[in-house]
């Protein structure tokens, strides 16, 4: 089956307003700037977003708060979105911080068919407020609930028209878990190949999780972040 579509505004076309939606990426790194930007001009709004961060101002999913899209978010570190604090603070989106860790394992949970599991992680703290604990053994544990979305949108490096995903390096992140966890996976990639023409040990995520590939029209890939260490002696 040939999953290619057009472009990213044909990828996003029938994404509807309320919306729940996994974005992959971590801090600006693997994420689908492409088919976010699509979404942008689209002006679908009231959408809850799942995402281990929020990215920056003015960037990804920066341009989505920026655009008043986004009603809630789920997800684990938002500290370099100014916007986003704004918002917090004024009772104006609805924000969820889960720990890393747990935030990857509802995602793959989710993707596996699993509703729940017990973790250590968060006990004794607000992360574990409201939910169910329980001992097993000597140690307790929280119930953390599975994450599932109505579409995931999710970069790769290679992909081919079946929809088969090949990751490069730390861009493989978030993008594999949610693209199983999702109703509809839509895919970016750099690179468009036949099939056979990708390793299959190198093959992530298999094509029958993705229902529709793009190739992304071009590429930024800002750095969030720069860190200048002195050459000079203590």
């Amino acid at each position: 089956m040939n999953k290619v579509v057009e472009s990213a505004d044909a990828a996003v076309a029938d994404v509807v307003s309320g919306a729940t939606i996994m974005l992959g990426g971590f801090g600006l790194c693997g994420i689908p700037e492409n088919l976010i930007a699509a979404l942008v001009r689209r002006r679908v709004t009231g959408l809850h977003t799942i995402s281990n961060n929020m990215g920056v101002d003015g960037f990804g999913m920066g341009l989505m708060l920026e655009a008043g899209m986004i009603a809630s978010h789920v997800g684990s570190y938002v500290g370099e979105n100014r916007r986003l604090e704004a918002l917090v603070l004024k009772n104006e989106l609805d924000l969820t911080l889960i720990p890393q860790g747990t935030l990857a394992e509802r995602i793959r949970a989710g993707g596996a068919g699993i509703p729940a599991f017990y973790v250590p992680t968060g006990l004794g703290t607000v992360v574990a407020e409201g939910k169910e604990t329980r001992k097993i053994g000597e140690r307790t544990y929280v119930l953390e609930q599975a994450l599932h979305a109505d579409v995931a949108l999710i970069k790769a490096w290679k992909g081919d028209r079946l929809g088969n995903l090949v990751y490069r390096k730390t861009a493989r992140n978030f993008n594999p878990v949610m693209a199983t966890a999702a109703d509809l996976t839509i895919a970016e990639v750099e690179e468009l190949v036949e099939p056979g023409e990708l390793d299959p040990d190198h093959i992530i995520t298999p094509g029958i999780y993705v229902n529709r590939i793009v190739v992304g029209a071009a590429y930024r890939k800002p750095i969030e972040s720069k860190f200048i260490q002195s050459g000079g002696a203590a």
